[in-house]
């Protein structure tokens, strides 16, 4: 089913959330892997969004995070009071694709990615062998089309299947505190994928 944007804004006119939290591993569908500790100590944080337009919601402001030193900050999750409802990778925008298993190829149209930059794969069901929610490597990169790899410059992974056309791949910033810091995300967006 294929809906209209005007379709899209309308539910996502009904999903407000209001607090942001950070995730040093892959939340899925329970929010697991967020932050603690700190002093200041990790909190998550009230957040705002704009009226839905063009299928999508948009923060209205920046939000910032007392983050604990040893924290790395990969995930951000979405909240509806105490009900967790979502998650997006740290500095990341969403992408369709298409995977090639014969060729261990992905495809994705003027996808931007360079060898050795970091992507996950989530959503839906995630091409065989990938994992969820893993952070692999791009290699092999031409304007349309990379393989992927576990390590920076790693072997290309041999893909046995493609997964499900839900799935939705994405850049992913690990930001790594070794002291004490702050953590401020200055736009994030929630849309939906069809």
């Amino acid at each position: 089913m294929s809906l209209t944007t005007a379709a899209k804004n309308t539910m996502l006119g009904a999903l407000s959330p209001d607090t942001m939290s950070l995730h040093s591993a892959f939340p899925g569908l329970t929010g697991t892997g967020e932050l603690s500790g700190g002093s200041p100590a990790y909190a998550r944080r009230p957040v705002t969004f704009g009226a839905a337009a063009g299928g999508s919601r948009t923060t209205t402001g920046t939000v910032t995070f007392d983050v604990g030193a040893g924290s790395t900050v990969r995930w951000v999750g979405f909240w509806v009071g105490a009900s967790y409802v979502g998650y997006g990778p740290n500095g990341g925008s969403p992408r369709e694709f298409f995977c090639q298993p014969s060729s261990d190829l992905i495809l994705s149209t003027a996808h931007g990615y360079a060898d050795g930059q970091k992507i996950v794969f989530y959503n839906g069901t995630v091409p065989a062998p990938l994992v969820e929610g893993t952070v692999y490597f791009v290699r092999d990169a031409t304007a349309d089309s990379f393989k992927v790899a576990a390590t920076s410059g790693g072997v290309a992974i041999d893909l046995t299947a493609a997964g499900s056309t839900d799935c939705v791949l994405s850049s992913i910033t690990e930001d790594v505190y070794a002291s004490q810091g702050t953590h401020g995300i200055t736009s994030a967006s929630i849309g939906l994928p069809f």
